[in-house]
């Protein structure tokens, strides 16, 4: 059974790897499964505690990789409205494979802060010339985009460090 587990456990961790980069396949939590298929064998046991820690790890990282293309979008001058824009892009992007997630969250960001530039009655800057906000309206959509690599970059850290732990727990 022990051999099983390790590589069944193995096999959680490269899906794991994989899940980082493509949407369907749910990364970070099926690689804290194979942590959990090690500490079923007999040859590593891990505390609970280091379970605990690697499961809320896992917790913290998968809210991350929905709110850090948001926080991307507010951090380089995006309204409120391209914040938005981007959360609707990324769900919407969900059905549309790899490309949908790459490119909703930039598109929505995009097209929400161009439409509360244009048509939002308190923008400050309705006047602004409309070269002025397509590029502002980029740049949201730019923060939007560098935030879901810095999310696949910290679920790729995240796998990593599991299938270190796993090859470290069973030698």
């Amino acid at each position: 059974m022990d051999v099983f587990l390790i590589i069944l456990g193995s096999i959680c961790l490269l899906l794991g790897i994989v899940g980082c980069v493509v949407p369907v396949i749910p990364g970070v939590p099926l690689a804290y499964l194979g942590l959990l298929c090690a500490h079923w064998t007999d040859r590593a046991q891990l505390s609970w505690q280091e379970l605990v820690i690697w499961g809320v790890i896992t917790v913290v990282v998968q809210l991350l990789d929905y709110i850090v293309p948001a926080w991307g979008t507010k951090k380089l001058g995006g309204s409120k409205w391209g914040v938005w824009g981007s959360v609707l892009g990324l769900l919407i992007g969900l059905f549309f494979g790899l490309p949908g997630i790459i490119i909703g969250p930039f598109v929505g960001a995009v097209l929400f802060e161009l439409i509360y530039f244009n048509f939002h009655p308190k923008q400050k800057n309705i006047d602004m010339p409309h070269n002025q906000k397509f590029k502002t309206a980029l740049i949201s959509g730019l923060g939007s985009f560098l935030g879901l690599l810095v999310g696949t970059i910290l679920k790729l850290i995240c796998c990593g460090g599991m299938i270190i732990y796993f090859i470290k727990e069973l030698i």
